[in-house]
């Protein structure tokens, strides 16, 4: 009895500690409703009302079924890094902003986005100050910034 008071305890201690990730949800959607799957073919395309899914508690869109389809296949391929926010803003400042949903990057294997409005092109200076590293430091300040109210 004291093992399964025990098992019951950390289960419900693993649940409750679980955090899901903070998603970038402008328009209602991950990529602001751009489908996350066409990233990876190195298009920007805005998804369409009839092909949604939610996942992880977030709403995702897509272009077409085929897209809607490969993503349920395996949603965490397709998932934008840092919930969809600025990869550069976490990865600079420790902020999230929100992001241009054409300006992005896919770098081994991981979707990025970025902001790009009123003459400041993030992915520009991500690719300048050198991605590998900002990533590295962007992980770090991600885990610190998901968990802040």
């Amino acid at each position: 009895m004291k093992s399964l008071s025990f098992i019951l305890v950390a289960l419900f201690t693993i649940v409750a500690t679980a955090q899901k990730t903070d998603y970038n949800l402008k328009k209602g959607y991950v990529a602001e409703g751009y489908d996350v799957t066409e990233y990876f073919n190195n298009k920007a395309i805005e998804g369409d009302k009839e092909f949604t899914t939610t996942y992880d508690g977030a709403k995702f869109q897509f272009a077409s079924q085929k897209n809607l389809e490969a993503f349920k296949k395996s949603p965490e391929k397709f998932i934008p890094q840092y919930g969809g926010y600025c990869a550069y803003a976490i990865a600079d400042k420790g902020k999230k902003v929100s992001i241009d949903p054409e300006t992005f990057q896919i770098l081994d294997g991981k979707l990025y986005l970025f902001y790009n409005s009123w003459g400041t092109n993030t992915l520009e200076s991500w690719n300048e100050e050198g991605a590998a590293t900002l990533k590295k430091k962007a992980d770090i300040e991600w885990e610190r910034v998901r968990t802040k109210n």
